[in-house]
């Protein structure tokens, strides 16, 4: 039961500070700077979670440079993400086959 309501306690103090700040953000008036910057905060969260994985995807670098480059170009193209995942999937496969078999 001690053990019940200490995992409680713990959860409402990591929750509390989360949620406060949720709440009242539509209340408070931020800069045009600190938007973007609050804005931009998931995207550069994903980017330092991908790019190491796209270095040590392999024991050959080139194969994480090359899907990273074919995402990236047809990202800017404006394809849907399942268009994006999928040719830098299939670049990869044509890759690992003819250039290094």
């Amino acid at each position: 039961m001690k053990f019940a309501i200490l995992i409680l306690f713990l959860c409402l103090s990591t929750y509390i500070p989360r949620m406060l700040p949720a709440l009242f953000m539509e209340k408070i008036q931020v800069s045009g700077k600190v938007n973007i910057f609050l804005q931009l905060i998931p995207y550069t969260a994903m980017a330092s979670l991908i790019f190491p994985a796209i270095l040590y995807i392999d024991k050959n670098i080139w194969i994480g440079i090359l899907a990273s480059v074919v995402a990236v170009i047809t990202a800017l193209k404006n394809l849907p993400v399942i268009g994006v995942v999928l040719s830098s999937v299939i670049s990869c496969v044509i890759f690992y086959m003819f250039i290094l078999s």
